[in-house]
């Protein structure tokens, strides 16, 4: 096993365990780590195919990883906006106890 395939299969792990924890949690904080773990699993790969690329010299790995962070960072401050609003008005973060978008 080259250490790309290492990288690709510790990146497809990650994927999973937020997959996983994105659609069995109930609580809306914890699928927002979920998708946040995702996340972080695509730029593992974009980091191990840039390094293991014809032109590691070239920073376009590097340069897609720092786009999808401030993208995630957005993602989670929007995230975290919009779950503080809908526990202002359900007075709860459970998925389940949430199924009207009507006020």
């Amino acid at each position: 096993m080259t250490t790309l395939q290492g990288y690709l299969i510790v990146s497809a792990l990650l994927f999973a365990v937020g997959l996983a924890g994105a659609l069995t949690r109930r609580n809306v904080i914890l699928v927002l780590v979920g998708i946040e773990l995702m996340l972080n699993s695509a730029n593992l790969n974009f980091i191990a195919f840039w390094r293991y690329g014809e032109h590691p010299e070239l920073l376009t790995g590097v340069m897609f990883v720092i786009f999808s962070i401030s993208i995630a960072a957005a993602e989670a401050a929007v995230g975290l906006a919009l779950i503080i609003a809908v526990y202002r008005h359900y007075k709860t973060t459970n998925l389940d106890q949430m199924d009207s978008l009507k006020g």
